[in-house]
């Protein structure tokens, strides 16, 4: 074997074992900064039902879980330009994300709902906010929703880089109201100290138009094989019990939905 075929040889070598070690990895973004679904423990470990989860996907896949942190609004970005192979973090299938990225089936499916001080009766958003200030978090699908519906209905929309900023915010005062998942408002702030004398309010927000179908996973605009493989460890860890497992440390309901 000459030098040139010798380098031939190597480089080939160098790229079936990086393909290899593509299909033995997943690099999954999350933000760790939306409880119950994703945060840090006092230890400085990411937790919480997406990572679950994400890990029970990825043993049933037989690949290692790569978890990236990062803020939200970054996910979409990150995986466009390969940071990232997907978005684990309680993303929700919108037909406006799927102009840029595709899914996976949903993994669970809840409602949002308003949060104000106990005692608030909201019977049409539109209307009963009219001049009030209504935090939402950057780049999600209640600020989308804000930005079509509440601001142009007279409503004063602040924006935050994570919903416990928003939270804060509400609980000192500073906004009248916050909308987000329903379940993350009610775990990590009505049943927690500093959502004393707070409540949610309202119908549940839930139009298809701007909150799809539930939370998926995103990867890649025509990634086919990673939506085929995540959709079949969905629909596997669901069939074995690991998905109920999972679910039974963070709910007393099945977060699934319809």
């Amino acid at each position: 074997m000459n030098k040139t075929e010798l380098l031939g040889a190597l480089a080939l070598c160098a790229a079936s074992l990086l393909a290899h070690a593509d299909e033995d990895s997943l690099r999954i973004g999350i933000e760790a900064a939306y409880p119950p679904f994703s945060f840090k423990t006092p230890e400085g470990n990411v937790s919480g039902f997406d990572y679950d989860i994400g890990n029970a996907l990825c043993e049933e896949m037989k690949v290692k879980c790569e978890w990236v942190i990062q803020e939200f609004d970054g996910m979409i970005p990150s995986l466009k330009v390969r940071k990232i192979d997907a978005v684990l973090s309680s993303m929700s299938i919108t037909e406006d994300r799927l102009k840029s990225v595709d899914f996976s089936k949903k993994y669970y499916h809840t409602p949002g709902k308003f949060a104000m001080k106990a005692g608030n009766v909201i019977n049409d958003p539109l209307v009963d906010l009219k001049g009030k200030k209504v935090g939402v978090q950057r780049s999600s699908t209640y600020d989308r929703f804000a930005t079509e519906q509440l601001e142009k209905a007279g409503v004063e929309v602040v924006r935050y880089g994570s919903q416990n900023e928003a939270f804060l915010d509400l609980a000192s005062g500073r906004l009248d109201a916050t909308l987000a998942d329903i379940v993350n408002t009610d775990e990590s702030f009505i049943k927690t100290p500093a959502g004393k004398g707070f409540a949610l309010v309202g119908p549940d927000i839930s139009d298809p138009k701007y909150f799809g179908r539930g939370a998926g996973i995103a990867v890649r605009k025509g990634d086919s094989v990673n939506v085929a493989r995540l959709s079949t460890a969905i629909d596997a860890i669901r069939a074995n019990g690991k998905y109920q497992q999972v679910m039974a440390k963070y709910f007393a309901f099945d977060i699934y939905g319809e």
